[in-house]
């Protein structure tokens, strides 16, 4: 991992406390020039002559494109992934796993990638709107080595809410969001699209899509409507590829040309587009972009799984991507006993490399602890001498009823005239435990447990505060209790108030009713009879 890119706030897994927007761009990575009147990045990434595993959901996380790089892929997309989940996330250093996580609220990984891949991993977006997809371009771009929109998958959960190919309708918001990219982040910008109904409109789309200043455009040799048993339609992207300037990366080849190393090239000429893209055939066996030929499956397999152990990947990630590799296997002793499996251990009896996942979970629970040791001497180090601590816990059985020690503390400092308590709280990234320090008349105290939760850790800071100064803190053994007594008090004269303005209300009203009687009577005898 880079040493720029870490972010040292205690804890093995470090919330990093700038955005990529805030991080000053690394603009050596590329070269701004105007052509036509555009201006275009001119990217360190190449899209000429360049074998790539395509974007696939569910497919395309970090050990299927790290397999597909080790195998001879050039360049790898990741899965699609949604700008509005992605625009909510934090970018994590993960350092037990060496790479740099993308979590959302739920505490979930939407994106992990690593180092290894930083240069030509390709991340591909959903999105209909330029504002959102330049925040999620701008949160990830400096962990990545290229950002694609997606406008081609037809498929619902790509199509809802206008991404997808339902963009394909809309020329004028294609262009609003490329254009917004290309010039908002400093990375090369592409994107991913089908072909339309007539050829007219379809060089016309590609051509409206070059004037962004796209890097390349890849194009998946379809209509949205057809499906992987219809023909690719290789005619349309070699006109596509004649008709612009801009890298052309053809796709949709795996049923018709790609079963092996040597059909990439035989598609591309098809095509007479700058590169491939491969989907299917690669998702079925990755060491299809290998140069020496296919290698056995079962090795295949094995190799994916050390890099899912590796990373964490979640078991039934790992477990539909061996699916989607066994294919007509399935139904093999060996293929049953994947189907049942519920962890990402059981996958590894399996294959028999259960010794490997015990290894393997070992080094990473050791480096887990070491880290862990690390960041707790580190804090220790750090800690204020000036901080008062004391072991202490606060259990809610122990106080009466919405009385707690933060009440009791700020009620003490009211009568002592000394400002209210400050208290300032932080999470440990480690296990995601609470501690606070609270200040009262220049002097800080906390309690040396950490808490499951933010308001926990600030009461046991209070009663730290009152202990040391001698102050109950309202527990249900300290007798009478002044602040349930001052809160019934409270309480009474709120019932009397609102009694009061009841009665005056009432009051009002009659009076009201009264005079609108008298004015009725006064005005009836007005009237002529």
């Amino acid at each position: 991992m880079r040493s720029g890119s870490r972010c040292r706030l205690g804890g093995w897994l470090r919330p990093c406390s700038a955005r990529a927007s805030e991080v000053p761009p690394a603009r050596l990575s590329s070269a701004e020039h105007t052509t036509k009147g555009m201006t275009v990045n001119t990217p360190a990434l190449c899209f000429r002559s360049k074998k790539i595993l395509a974007p696939m959901v569910r497919v395309g996380t970090l050990p299927m494109r790290l397999l597909a790089l080790d195998f001879g892929a050039d360049i790898v997309y990741c899965e699609e992934l949604i700008d509005i989940k992605m625009v909510q996330c934090k970018r994590v250093v993960n350092e037990v796993l060496e790479t740099v996580d993308f979590v959302a609220p739920n505490e979930r990984v939407v994106f992990r990638t690593c180092v290894r891949e930083r240069d030509c991993v390709v991340f591909q977006m959903g999105s209909a709107d330029a504002e959102r997809a330049l925040a999620v371009a701008k949160l990830v771009e400096n962990d990545v080595a290229g950002i694609d929109i997606n406008m081609g998958c037809p498929k619902e959960y790509s199509t809802k809410a206008g991404m997808g190919a339902a963009l394909l309708s809309d020329p004028d918001k294609i262009e609003c969001i490329l254009s917004t990219l290309v010039k908002g982040i400093c990375k090369p910008v592409t994107c991913k699209i089908r072909i339309l109904p007539s050829l007219e409109d379809t060089i016309s789309l590609v051509k409206r899509i070059e004037k962004t200043g796209v890097a390349a455009i890849a194009v998946h040799g379809r209509k949205k409507e057809e499906r992987p048993q219809h023909p690719v339609h290789c005619e349309v992207i070699k006109a596509i590829s004649e008709a612009v300037s801009v890298p052309v990366i053809a796709n949709g080849g795996s049923h018709d040309f790609i079963k092996e190393y040597t059909d990439i090239e035989a598609f591309q000429q098809a095509a007479g587009a700058s590169s491939v893209m491969i989907a299917r055939a690669a998702m079925w066996n990755p060491s299809i972009f290998r140069r020496e030929g296919l290698c056995p499956l079962k090795e295949v397999m094995q190799e994916y799984i050390k890099y899912a152990v590796r990373y964490d990947n979640h078991y039934t990630n790992t477990k539909y991507c061996l699916c989607q590799m066994l294919r007509e296997q399935l139904e093999t002793t060996e293929g049953k006993k994947l189907h049942a499996a519920q962890s990402t251990q059981e996958i590894c009896e399996v294959f028999e490399m259960g010794g490997f996942y015990e290894e393997t979970t070992a080094i990473l629970e050791a480096k887990k602890a070491s880290l862990k040791a690390k960041t707790q001497d580190e804090d220790e180090q750090m800690e204020d001498t000036d901080v008062i601590k004391m072991a202490v816990r606060f259990d809610k059985r122990e106080y009466p009823p919405q009385i707690t020690p933060k009440m009791y503390l700020l009620e003490w400092c009211r009568k002592a005239k000394h400002p209210q308590p400050v208290y300032e709280t932080v999470q440990r990234p480690l296990d995601k435990l609470f501690c606070s320090v609270v200040t009262v008349a220049e002097q800080k105290y906390r309690s040396t447990l950490w808490d499951k939760s933010k308001k926990l850790a600030e009461q046991a800071a209070a009663i730290v505060c009152l202990r040391t100064l001698g102050l109950p803190e309202g527990k249900l053994n300290e007798g009478e209790n002044h602040l349930i007594n001052k809160r019934k008090r409270e309480n009474q004269e709120f019932l009397n108030n609102k009694e009061h303005e009841d009665d005056l209300l009432v009051e009002a009203s009659h009076k009201r009713a009264h005079f609108t009687e008298g004015a009725s009577d006064s005005s009836s005898s007005e009237v002529p009879r």
